[in-house]
C-alpha cells in the first residue's frame, strides 16, 4: 500500500515510524512532515490544509490510504472533501468527517453530547457576546477555580483557569466582547473545576465497533512539579498505573459505550480516533474533553506499546472490520520527554543547530519542530523534540528517556527532569 500522513509534528513522527515497519506498506509519504520523517518515508512540501493540492497528490502518486494527524483539516473537512470527489472517495481516510470532528472543534457541541448520552463530566452553561450579561451574572454564583473554555480550536489556549471572580469576569468580557482568541471565542463554556488526576484513553473506531488502546498520561505544564505556563505537553507516560483494568472497564462503559452509541444515534459516521480526556476523581471518570486524533506527546508513548501491525489495524478500520480485532500491547513502560525551544510557550527563536543525535542508543527520538536546512538538523518550533523509550519497569523507562534528553544540545534547550516521577 502507498501511505500517506497528513502533518508535522511528534505526533506524525511516531506514525510515520510504526507504519514504516509494516511489510504491508510499500511507499510512505508525509505531508509536510520534518527532519526526522524523512528517515521513514518521503516528506512532502504540503500544508495540512491544502485539501487541493493533497487531492493532486494522491491521485498522482496512487495513495491507497490517508492518515490525518492534527485536527485542524478535520474540523476544516478533509474527509469531506475526499468524498465528494468520484475518485477519491475510493481512498480511505482515517480521520473523522466534519460532523465527527465537532467533538473538538466545538466545546459546546460536545458538552451538549455528553449531557445528552449520559457521559459523566463537569456541569456547564455556555454564553454569546448577545448573552454577556447572563454570563457575568452567573459566574458571580458559581464556585471557584472556574473554566473558561473557548468554543473552538484555539491552537491549545482557549482554556483557562480563573482563581477570582474579578478575573473569571474580565476574561469571559475579553474573549465574548474583544474576541480574545478571534471567531473561537464567539462562544465561551463556563464549566466546573474538576479535581483529580488527569488522564487520556484513545479509542480507534470503524464507526461501528472499537479497540482501546493504551492509556497515557501527559504533562502539561513548562516547568516541574507542575507550575509555570500551559503547554502542547512536556512529556507522557504509558501504562498510567491508577487505570487498572477495573478502571479502563469503567471508562468503557460509562464512557465509551455511550460515546460510540450516541455517534450513531446522531448519525455521525466516525472513522478514526477519539481522543478522551478524562479526571480520575476518587475512581470516578469524568471527561474534561474529546479530541478527533491522537495526542500529543501521548501518541509517541502510546504507540510503542502496541505489537500488532499497524498498518492492518488502520486497514480493519478502513474496511469496518474492527469486530473481534485482537489488540496486543506490551507490558512494558513507555516514557516520553519533550526537549522544547527556549522561551516557549512564549516567543521563542527557530533556526538552532541540534547535535548529539547520535548519541541517543536506548531511546527513539521523535521530531516534532524540526526542518533539515543543507543537511543540518534545526529547531523550527516550541516543541522540538520527543525522547521516547520502552522499559520493564516505570523507574528504568524515566531514567532511561530523562537521561538521554541530556544527550541532545542545541542553544536553549529546556526539558523537564521529573516526567512521571510523580507516579513512582
Amino acid at each position: 500500500m502507498n501511505i500517506l500522513i497528513i502533518g508535522s509534528g511528534g505526533r506524525e513522527s511516531a506514525f510515520a515510524w510504526k507504519i514504516s515497519q509494516s511489510n504491508l506498506c510499500s511507499q510512505l509519504f508525509i505531508a509536510p512532515g520534518n527532519a526526522g520523517t524523512g528517515t521513514y518515508g518521503k516528506n512532502v512540501a504540503l500544508k495540512v490544509t491544502d485539501f487541493e493540492g493533497i487531492a493532486s497528490f494522491v491521485k498522482k502518486n496512487a495513495v491507497n490510504l490517508v492518515l490525518v494527524g492534527p485536527e485542524e483539516p478535520l474540523v476544516k473537512g478533509i474527509h469531506d472533501y475526499f468524498l465528494a470527489d468520484e475518485e477519491l472517495s475510493k481512498v480511505p481516510v482515517i480521520g473523522p468527517k466534519k460532523d465527527g470532528a465537532q467533538l473538538e472543534g466545538s466545546k459546546d457541541f460536545s458538552k451538549n453530547f455528553m449531557q445528552k448520552y449520559g457521559v459523566p463530566t463537569a456541569t456547564s452553561r455556555t454564553f454569546t457576546k448577545e448573552t454577556l450579561e447572563e454570563g457575568l451574572a452567573y459566574l458571580q454564583s458559581h464556585s471557584l477555580p472556574v473554566v473558561l473554555k473557548a468554543d473552538g480550536l484555539a491552537a491549545g489556549k482557549g482554556v483557562l483557569i480563573c482563581t477570582s471572580l474579578a478575573e473569571a469576569q474580565e476574561e469571559l468580557r475579553l474573549m465574548l466582547a474583544e474576541a480574545k482568541f478571534g471567531d473561537a471565542s464567539e462562544k465561551v463554556v463556563i464549566e466546573e473545576f474538576l479535581t483529580g488526576i488527569e488522564l487520556s484513553v484513545f479509542v480507534l473506531t470503524d464507526g461501528k465497533d472499537y479497540v482501546i488502546l493504551p492509556a497515557a498520561k501527559d504533562y502539561k505544564r513548562i516547568g516541574e512539579g507542575d507550575t509555570g505556563l500551559n503547554t502542547g505537553g512536556m512529556g507522557s507516560i504509558s501504562p498510567v498505573p491508577f487505570a487498572d483494568e477495573a478502571f479502563i472497564n469503567k471508562v468503557e462503559e460509562l464512557v465509551v459505550k455511550p460515546t460510540i452509541k450516541g455517534l450513531q444515534t446522531e448519525g455521525i459516521h466516525y472513522k478514526g480516533f477519539i481522543f478522551i480526556g478524562l479526571m480520575n476523581t476518587d475512581g470516578q471518570p469524568n471527561v474534561i474533553e474529546y479530541n478527533c486524533r491522537m495526542g500529543d506527546p501521548e501518541t509517541e508513548s502510546v504507540l510503542p506499546r502496541i505489537e500488532n501491525d499497524f498498518v492492518e489495524l488502520l486497514q480493519a478500520v478502513a474496511d469496518e472490520k474492527l469486530a473481534g480485532y485482537q489488540l496486543k500491547v506490551s507490558d512494558k513502560t513507555a516514557a516520553t520527554v519533550m526537549l522544547v525551544s527556549a522561551g516557549y510557550p512564549g516567543k521563542y527563536i527557530n533556526g538552532k543547530a541540534i547535535a548529539g543525535l547520535e548519541n541517543v542508543k536506548e531511546s527513539i527520538v521523535f521530531h516534532a519542530g524540526t526542518e533539515l536546512d543543507n543537511g543540518v538538523v534545526k529547531t523550527n518550533g516550541g516543541r522540538v523534540l520527543a525522547v521516547t523509550t520502552l522499559q520493564n519497569t516505570m523507574f528504568d523507562a524515566l531514567q532511561q528517556a530523562t537521561s538521554d534528553a541530556g544527550r541532545i544540545y542545541y542553544d536553549g534547550a529546556t526539558f523537564r527532569k521529573d516526567i512521571g516521577f510523580d507516579l513512582l
